[in-house]
């Protein structure tokens, strides 16, 4: 139960972060300002992956969060009336995304690999040693 909680504990952060880096953008220097967001994003799906499948490996985690990630992305170049009054609101553009950008992939892979990083060397060893 910990680790779910944990998992809810960066998931929420990472959202947090996410926002921040779109709302502050003026504060921070323009590469944050332009790529964080969507490097934020692919990490709280990662982390979202870790709190629903937690006994999981994090390879598994890596992988569904790629594929989600890729399948939004790709599902923008769909442009219909109904999903683009969908991707009109708030809610659907944070999660749906707007129109389709190569850069968004590379963006998703470097936020799922941070993650990644940071699961297996600080989360992980964390539950190994919680006293040390």
């Amino acid at each position: 139960m910990r680790m779910k909680l944990t998992y809810l504990l960066a998931f929420i952060m990472t959202i947090v972060l996410g926002l921040a880096s779109r709302s502050g953008s003026d504060h921070v220097p323009l590469f944050v300002a332009r790529h964080a967001g969507d490097a934020l994003w692919a990490g709280m799906v990662y982390f979202g992956f870790r709190f629903l499948f937690t006994r999981q490996s994090l390879s598994l985690a890596v992988l569904l969060s790629m594929l989600f990630s890729f399948g939004i992305e790709f599902s923008q170049l769909y442009q219909s009336p109904w999903i683009n009054d969908i991707r009109n609101t708030l809610l659907g553009a944070l999660v749906l995304g707007k129109g389709f950008v190569w850069l968004d992939l590379l963006r998703y892979t470097v936020g799922i690999l941070l993650s990644y990083l940071y699961d297996r060397y600080i989360l992980q060893k964390i539950w190994q040693h919680p006293f040390s």
